[in-house]
């Protein structure tokens, strides 16, 4: 009787680990998870607030599903409307309301959505950034693709920063897909192994793709502001990196800026397997106070400077079935969360930012910049013309 019995025992724990390892699998987790539990907890300074940074992008595609144009229009016509209503209601320690990214698609552009969405950001809701996707391409192709697009948000939009020591217009990027460096597993989606080196020639300050859990996409790295070097020989060459820190130096390709990533044990698959966090914002994963608290406890910080904490949320706000939780009630109450949890000037100073800002802000921090991030939005490179910053220095305003 007791050899059977454990013979079955075996047999189950052997069933459990296979199954595990398939769940694993399945998701992708494989290829983040060891280093994500392994990573050295993030602690806050000792003495003073953490500083957040709330850095909200978005994979903005008015003509997501084929849509026709009168539908597009109502897409970006309700974003500008509700938006403005929704951001107005809010504000940061300074002043600021709620910062949108506009990651705009090259092969979605439309001038009188660029127009309207311009127009929301001088108004002080944002500022307009790069989003590409593509397949099978060429270099020289998208050289030209993406030197194009630039040039045409800048002149026509208003859009971009211009690099005050090269003249070089700068710009941050997210990639259609997730396959940032060509790195789907099946090649798809980008199609060039040289794109980190091709991004930072063409004036691409920082990426802003990932996470991308569950998507095969995602690097070994997680959690991190890092410096990538790119080989031009194989794809994925994010996968790995050199940490921004304080007192180092710029190095390799192209930073990478990633949001939080890791376990969520509330809301477990089949009442045992914790979800994927993986920053995603949408109608299905809204953005609760209980996430707002993991993105917070994760830390993503410039090593060395743990007392500013960069929380980096994503979404792709332009798809009916989530507009409703994107411009309702629930990111009205995430607002409220985290203007009330954290921005109380003892424990936590809140800071609502753009991509740029985040850039900037974790520059001054390598350089050894401390004290309030709010001083160092515009470090390094200046606000476009469309934006708020720029709008409240024509009016001479500081802060």
């Amino acid at each position: 009787m007791l050899p059977l019995l454990l013979l079955v025992t075996f047999v189950l724990l052997v069933s459990a680990v296979l199954a595990f390892a398939f769940l694993l699998r399945a998701r992708n987790m494989h290829l983040w998870l060891w280093g994500y539990l392994t990573r050295r907890r993030w602690r806050p300074s000792a003495t003073g607030p953490v500083h957040v940074m709330f850095c909200f992008v978005d994979h903005f595609e008015p003509a997501w599903g084929k849509a026709d144009l009168a539908t597009q229009r109502l897409r970006v016509d309700r974003w500008c409307r509700e938006y403005r209503a929704l951001a107005g209601a809010h504000r940061d320690a300074d002043g600021r309301p709620p910062q949108h990214t506009f990651f705009y698609p090259e092969e979605e552009y439309l001038d009188e959505h660029l127009d309207k969405i311009a127009a929301l950001c001088a108004d002080g809701y944002g500022e307009i950034e790069v989003h590409l996707h593509h397949d099978q391409d060429t270099e020289a192709n998208f050289r030209a693709t993406m030197r194009r697009f630039v040039d045409l948000l800048h002149e026509r939009h208003g859009a971009m920063s211009r690099d005050p020591t090269s003249g070089q217009l700068r710009f941050a990027f997210i990639h259609g897909n997730w396959a940032l460096d060509n790195s789907r597993a099946d090649g798809r989606w980008c199609g060039i192994n040289n794109e980190l080196v091709l991004l930072r020639e063409l004036g691409c300050y920082a990426d802003f793709t990932l996470p991308s859990a569950p998507s095969d996409t995602q690097t070994r790295i997680s959690n991190a502001i890092y410096y990538a070097t790119d080989d031009p020989r194989r794809p994925k060459s994010h996968d790995s990196g050199a940490p921004v820190c304080v007192g180092g130096q710029p190095s390799g390709d192209l930073m990478i800026v990633q949001g939080p990533l890791g376990l969520n044990w509330r809301e477990r698959r089949l009442g045992l397997m914790p979800r994927i966090e993986n920053a995603d914002v949408r109608c299905g994963c809204p953005p609760t106070a209980a996430r707002v608290d993991a993105w917070i406890r994760t830390g993503i910080h410039v090593r060395g400077r743990s007392e500013w904490v960069f929380v980096k949320v994503h979404t792709h706000g332009t798809q009916e079935r989530d507009m409703d939780t994107l411009l309702g009630p629930r990111m009205d109450a995430m607002h409220r969360h985290l203007e009330s949890a954290y921005n109380d000037g003892q424990r936590y100073v809140l800071h609502y930012v753009t991509a740029r800002e985040t850039y900037n802000i974790i520059k001054a921090a390598e350089v050894g910049h401390g004290g309030n991030p709010c001083d160092y939005r515009d470090f390094h490179l200046p606000p476009p013309i469309a934006g708020y910053s720029a709008a409240r220095r024509g009016a001479g305003v500081s802060g």
